[in-house]
């Protein structure tokens, strides 16, 4: 069975950004594996070793230092992985899901492809719904329970208010995982050192005929760094005065009213 990974080198959430530039940041912060994609790595080893057999191939598009996702992923035991250089931080979904449909194209016939529901940095949610588009596969998101039997998956996903939807798909298909899927599993020291002799294959966006920035496509205008949350405000008082206060703060200070 050859199952794909994609994943995506993001800043860690705990990490200050501070922007750069209008559209750049400050990338000597501290970058990970985008937590979703730790989840859709942890579920391929489970197919593969459920099957008993099969190719776990990790698959990134990024900046050259994304090669350091795809090592975690190695670690924790993917067979090899695909790495899609571009000097663009921030590319569009349409593009990244392009570049990562045709490098899987290349390598060989997928029977499953993981990815995160969304990543954490831009939060577009599109690419595995693209990735999908471009190769004509069923895909679900959002997938919180998987099981396979008979060359058939499914899935429970979320869809708000703890309710859950069931669905089928016939292999190939794509799989967006999210949080409460599998419990990811932490590599050994030996397992990080092992990684670093598996193969892994580099090649530039350029190579594969995906241009970074085609026309029509959309433009990073500015970045703004999130403001600051308010402080809590406790009112105090009878019922009545406490009303009078949120008022006065709504009209004179937060100027909705």
């Amino acid at each position: 069975m050859q199952i794909y990974v994609c994943v995506k080198h993001v800043p860690d959430t705990a990490a200050t950004i501070r922007v750069i530039g209008g559209t750049g940041f400050d990338e000597s912060v501290k970058f990970v594996m985008n937590p979703y994609d730790e989840y859709a790595v942890e579920q391929a080893l489970r197919v593969r070793q459920q099957q008993g057999t099969g190719e776990v191939v990790v698959v990134s598009v990024g900046k050259p230092a994304a090669m350091s996702a795809i090592r975690s992923a190695l670690a924790v035991g993917a067979d090899r992985g695909i790495l899609v250089k571009t000097d663009r931080q921030f590319l569009d979904s349409a593009v990244t899901s392009q570049a990562l449909a045709k490098v899987i194209r290349q390598d060989g016939a997928p029977d499953l492809i993981f990815t995160g529901k969304q990543s954490v940095d831009t939060e577009g949610m599109q690419t595995h719904f693209r990735l999908a588009a471009a190769l004509d596969l069923p895909v679900a998101t959002d997938v919180a329970a998987f099981t396979m039997t008979d060359g058939k998956v499914v899935v429970e996903r979320e869809i708000g208010g703890g309710t859950r939807e069931s669905i089928e798909m016939t292999l190939p298909c794509v799989v967006g995982a999210t949080r409460g899927l599998n419990e990811p599993r932490y590599p050994k020291l030996s397992d990080i050192m092992k990684a670093r002799k598996k193969q892994v294959r580099e090649m530039d966006l350029e190579e594969l005929g995906v241009q970074p920035a085609p026309s029509g496509a959309p433009e990073l205008v500015a970045l703004e760094a999130a403001p600051e949350r308010g402080e809590a405000r406790m009112l105090l008082g009878t019922p009545r005065e406490m009303a009078e206060q949120l008022l006065e703060h709504l009209r004179n200070e937060a100027k909705v009213l």
